[in-house]
């Protein structure tokens, strides 16, 4: 109750200084229809003083769209150990029942159980698009809005999949220490505007910028260019048939334009000469390939029914100029002794080969790696702990041109781990565990283990908690027989190695 009524005071201070905030343009209000379903983490590693923040950025980030059927639906499913369904896509029409809901939200606390809750995201958004009535809800864009910190969400990359197989664009802000490369996988390109990684109290930075991603997905019908290089595009609209209504004929072709000087831009653009396409009625993207770099093309699509006129949509683009790989330099999978050094765009017909070179700044020694044209990332090991090195990636081009990139990538300090754990029977089904480790930049301790067996399933429940740094032991009950039981220091930047020990059955445990 007393974290409830710090989360509410805090909260009500951040609304406070929230209003004097200047307000969004009304033009952002009927720029949109579709449906947003907001996946909030609730649960116990959420601290109640961020989850206040979430909550605010939330009634912010909404704030600006008109609500109801022909606008935009919100609902909110909250995860926890198991989901709740906070409110429904069509529980709130005005904005003020939809803030009022949004700061009267009590968080979950429990587990991350990420994996039941999409469970339930797929059968709400499954459940819109059939839709009833004008039959108008399976033309709706949908949009699943993670908002996470990152711990340990579970296996989400199939639900996730599924979900974008269904048409469902999935966005994501991280505001912990979650793995980059799962969240890039779960979410739907573009990576740079659906993926977000921000700290708690930063994240208002980048509200404007998620809100635009969110107009580009659900503004009213046209056809647009989502993403764009020097030889493709996608192009993606929102569809009106279905595989047994129509079907859709898609034309292309360069546009030829003439310099100051009376030159021709695009040397391989033939004016005239259209390219044409004819589309299942279920599509709603298309990429074009083998495109001229640096020139303007325009692109139609007729929706074709016999039982609707449809108006066709147009676009106009021009393809980014010629790019030289290495563009692109990125640094992963940072541990204290190893760094994964990736970058792009990957042009194997172009590159006859790589040359990493790297060395611990300011006058380490300077180590080499050569890989072959087709790769497009290599792992660094054998590296020093808590260290700054300077990276540097050259490209050896067949036309006999080198183009090199560099980044400084740090190695992470290497974190203690656990010195040692002991279990100890205790009456009935229960355990004494004591642990013992390093104390210097200690945050605390996670500790995990497996209860009793839920009524009518087969399955242990498991279960977690996080310990102050000055914790040494733990009475634990009702534990599953042979359970695991698991205890690992928590840094700053992470977790140390922990101990897993197993509870030995003792006599009068259940079976």
């Amino acid at each position: 109750m007393k974290c409830f009524l710090l989360a509410f005071v805090i909260l009500g201070a951040m609304l406070r200084s929230s209003d004097m905030q200047v307000a969004v343009p009304e033009s952002v209000l009927n720029c949109c229809e579709g449906d947003i379903l907001l996946l909030l983490d609730s649960s116990g590693s959420v601290s109640s003083y961020e989850f206040a923040r979430l909550q605010l950025f939330l009634t912010e980030l909404l704030r600006p769209f008109s609500l109801g059927q022909g606008h935009v639906r919100v609902g909110l499913l909250q995860v926890g150990t198991s989901p709740h369904l906070e409110f429904g896509l069509d529980a709130h029409t005005t904005q003020a029942d939809l803030q009022k809901a949004l700061i009267s939200t009590r968080q979950l606390q429990g587990d991350t159980n990420t994996e039941t809750a999409l469970g339930v995201a797929q059968k709400v958004l499954s459940r819109t698009r059939t839709g009833q009535g004008s039959g108008r809800e399976g033309e709706l864009p949908k949009i699943l809005l993670w908002l996470t910190d990152g711990v340990q969400p579970g296996d989400v990359e199939g639900p996730m999949s599924e979900l974008k197989k269904e048409g469902v664009a999935v966005l994501a802000v991280s505001t912990g220490h979650g793995s980059y490369q799962m969240l890039q996988r779960a979410v739907t390109p573009p990576i740079e505007s659906h993926l977000y990684f921000v700290d708690i109290d930063d994240i208002n930075i980048i509200r404007e910028d998620l809100r635009d991603a969110i107009i580009e997905i659900i503004r009213a019908e046209r056809l647009r260019v989502v993403h764009l290089s020097s030889h493709s595009a996608v192009l993606q609209w929102r569809p009106v048939l279905s595989a047994d209504t129509g079907y859709y004929e898609l034309r292309y072709s360069c546009v030829r334009k003439i310099e100051g000087d009376g030159n021709p831009i695009g040397a391989g653009c033939t004016t005239g000469q259209y390219h044409r396409r004819s589309l299942p009625g279920h599509s709603s993207w298309e990429e074009l390939t083998n495109l001229q770099p640096d020139t303007t093309y325009t692109a139609s699509l007729t929706p074709e029914s016999n039982q609707k006129f449809h108006n066709t949509l147009t676009v106009t683009f021009t393809t980014l100029p010629e790019v030289l790989s290495p563009a692109v330099v990125s640094v992963s999978d940072s541990g204290s002794r190893q760094i994964r050094i990736s970058w792009g765009p990957l042009q194997p017909a172009r590159v006859r080969r790589y040359r990493v070179e790297y060395g611990a700044i300011p006058s380490g020694r300077v180590h080499t790696v050569t890989l072959h044209g087709h790769q497009n990332s290599t792992l660094l090991t054998g590296l020093d702990p808590d260290t700054q090195y300077l990276v540097t990636v050259s490209a050896l081009h067949a036309t006999g041109k080198e183009k090199t990139m560099s980044v400084k990538a740090c190695t992470q300090e290497e974190l203690p781990a656990l010195v040692d754990l002991q279990l100890t029977p205790v009456q009935r089904n229960g355990v004494q565990v004591k642990w013992r480790g390093h104390e210097e930049g200690l945050r605390g301790y996670w500790l995990s283990w497996e209860g009793e067996t839920a009524e009518r399933s087969s399955k242990p429940l498991s279960s977690s908690v996080h310990l102050p740094p000055g914790s040494v032991s733990m009475w634990l009950a009702h534990l599953a027989p042979s359970s695991r039981v698991c205890v690992s220091p928590v840094y700053s930047t992470g977790r140390g190695d922990g101990i897993c020990c197993t509870a030995e059955k003792q006599a009068g445990w259940p079976s």
